[in-house]
């Protein structure tokens, strides 16, 4: 019998994005404030999709070469 492996989160919470990218609370927040990442409440929580950080890190990679 096969059990379901949970499917990858399409969104992430701000610890989680500080946890993937190394960053403080508050550089993330300042990087939601600046647009540079994009997100979006759900309720009163903040999500960041998971292609936002993706293309965050791809820009910030061309932004170094």
């Amino acid at each position: 019998m096969r059990t379901a492996t949970p499917a990858a989160p399409e969104a992430l919470t701000v610890p989680e994005v500080m946890t993937a990218l190394r960053l403080s609370r508050s550089k993330v927040y300042d990087l939601i404030r600046s647009r540079q990442l994009q997100s979006f409440t759900a309720g009163r929580s903040r999500r960041i999709p998971v292609d936002a950080v993706r293309n965050y890190i791809q820009q910030s990679i061309e932004e170094a070469a």
